[in-house]
């Protein structure tokens, strides 16, 4: 299997140009869907108008299958804001659309997975469309239509951070959490015993150590009731 980092070689050349919140989301995308068994590749990115014009061209003036309903200026292409993908197959060097392909063999089509994942990030997926459904295709819009970018108005931030919010959701860093803790040697007579772990001002010890160190013994444990069994000679 590819590597994390092969995998997102596959894209590199397609993310260039993109606005950076989808550039991260893009490439969030990717790791979350190989994460699942299932590489992709970003087949699509930032379309000039030059290019969007041929696409539409495509099976109206030129040879092949209509693809587009859209003439340059008429996608979130053009403006950075948009993906297409498609599932990268094993030998690194293919790409399907296939989209009742299960390659992770967990009885769910890669397709709709990685659907799902894009709608998590944030993206609209063209597969949500009703009048021309685009399966490969992920956009954000930032609330703005096409008449507003083509008159040149750009995403709010606002809209912007609201975006790298549900990208990158804030957590409690697991550090900080650990840095309220820490070891404390614990003694018996003079003895060390064992390093307990002091949390708010409270030591915590294995039961068994500290017990044997005062000359007891743990002798059962009742998992039903959780109580812990200790003899002491006296």
């Amino acid at each position: 299997m590819l590597t994390l980092t092969q995998v997102k070689s596959k894209s590199a050349s397609r993310l260039s140009g993109l606005h950076p919140v989808i550039l991260a989301a893009s490439t969030a995308l990717i790791e979350r869907c190989y994460a699942r068994g299932i590489p992709i590749v970003i087949t699509q990115g930032l379309r000039t108008i030059a290019e969007q014009d041929a696409l539409y061209a495509q099976g109206r003036t030129k040879p092949g299958a209509i693809v587009t309903n859209a003439k340059g200026g008429y996608s979130y292409h053009n403006y950075g804001l948009a993906v297409d993908f498609a599932l990268l197959l094993p030998n690194g060097s293919s790409v399907s659309w296939d989209m009742k392909l299960d390659g992770n063999g967990n009885n769910i089509a890669d397709w709709l997975e990685v659907a799902e994942e894009g709608k998590r990030l944030g993206f609209e997926w063209g597969g949500d469309w009703t009048s021309f459904k685009d399966y490969p295709h992920f956009q954000m819009t930032f609330g703005l239509t096409l008449a507003q970018l083509r008159a040149g108005v750009q995403p709010a931030d606002s809209a912007v951070e609201a975006a790298y919010r549900v990208i990158t959701p804030k957590q409690e860093p697991k550090e900080q959490v650990m840095e309220e803790k820490t070891l404390a040697t614990v003694k018996v007579n003079g003895v060390k015993v064992a390093d307990g772990l002091l949390d708010k001002g409270v030591t915590y010890v294995p039961v068994r150590v500290l017990v044997e160190a005062l000359g007891a013994k743990v002798t059962g444990y009742d998992a039903l009731t959780k109580t812990v069994e200790i003899t002491c000679n006296r």
